[in-house]
């Protein structure tokens, strides 16, 4: 698979505005194990955009 067709990572600043929840509010969920699976590249948390996605309409059917 070509290296371009990766999406990038997400910052925690994109999943953010991508939900449209504060930036504290996320890190507030990873305490309480909640919100979109990230990983920590060195002091740095990154997403990958396909799993916010799933992990949001998991949500939304959850609550159909």
């Amino acid at each position: 698979m070509d290296a371009h067709q990766f999406e990038p990572l997400w910052t925690v600043s994109d999943v953010a505005t991508y939900l449209n929840v504060p930036v504290h509010t996320l890190y507030g969920w990873r305490t309480k194990n909640y919100g979109p699976p990230a990983r920590r590249l060195g002091k740095h948390l990154r997403y990958l955009p396909s799993e916010v996605r799933s992990w949001f309409e998991h949500l939304l059917e959850e609550a159909a």
